[in-house]
């Protein structure tokens, strides 16, 4: 009963460790939003509301509003530099902490199925190929080619967001996947140890794999509290570098009052 219920406990703690909701460190509120979407390349930076760009920025000093060139006195151009260099910067950390939320969850089945099964065992080789496929098909929807990015309007207020709709699924069935996984590592080592222990006490053969298994899930518990705190660290500095950009922005309305109909960053 011990095994059974150390087992459904690191079962039950890796699943919610794989889930958005923790592995984006939720805990960390961003009360940010980003009101339109944003394409990204190295030339040009698109300010989009459904399809049609209605801000665009060339070099990072030349500004057209609704297909309109705006004429920008020094002054102008030295701030507008600052909030277009900003979202070049900034951006493209919302695809980094997501794909570092979902390695928090891969290294952590990467070490439970590993220790059950051994390193580079074909069930472990066969978890990570999955969460491989899953960050390239995160990094693909945001990050289109070399230094091209497309990020979506969305509320910054919960970074599991950034999973919403088919990567949502995917997760859930790596998720399910790797219980199984682990499920059928825990029973054929124990048909083993039966095996090589014919006729020996089944009782502690039973109580050294719940060891096993405790010790297992405490060390994974201390690494992975580690790592969320780290990534929830970098979350809230993120979020502190979008309140900064939207204090320039909220200048730049100042200064050039066409853009007053633009607000990118929302601060809450």
């Amino acid at each position: 009963m011990n095994l059974l219920s150390h087992l459904v406990s690191s079962i039950c703690f890796i699943a919610i460790l794989m889930t958005p909701s923790v592995s984006m460190a939720s805990s960390q509120q961003c009360s940010i939003n980003l009101n339109y979407g944003v394409i990204i390349n190295p030339t040009h930076i698109r300010i989009v509301d459904r399809g049609q760009t209605q801000v665009q920025i060339n070099n990072d000093d030349q500004l057209f509003i609704q297909g309109r060139e705006q004429q920008l006195n020094e002054e102008q151009r030295l701030l507008f530099k600052q909030f277009s260099t900003g979202i070049r910067e900034q951006f493209p950390e919302i695809v980094s902490i997501a794909i570092e939320g979902v390695d928090i969850g891969l290294k952590a089945v990467n070490e439970v199925i590993g220790g059950l099964t051994g390193e580079n065992s074909a069930s472990q080789q066969n978890v990570q190929a999955k969460f491989e496929e899953l960050k390239w098909r995160i990094r693909t929807r945001f990050n289109q080619s070399a230094n091209n990015y497309y990020i979506a309007p969305q509320d910054l207020n919960d970074f599991e967001e950034l999973f919403a709709g088919e990567f949502e699924q995917e997760i859930e069935e790596v998720i399910q996947e790797s219980i199984g996984t682990i499920l059928k590592a825990v029973g054929q080592s124990l048909i083993k140890d039966d095996n090589r222990y014919e006729g020996g006490n089944g009782e502690e053969r039973i109580a050294t794999y719940d060891d096993r298994i405790a010790g297992m899930s405490k060390g994974l518990e201390l690494a992975v509290s580690d790592r969320a705190k780290a990534l929830e660290h970098k979350a809230k500095e993120y979020c502190e570098q979008l309140a900064e950009l939207d204090s320039i922005e909220s200048q730049l309305h100042q200064t050039i009052p066409a853009l007053q109909s633009f607000n990118l960053i929302e601060t809450n």
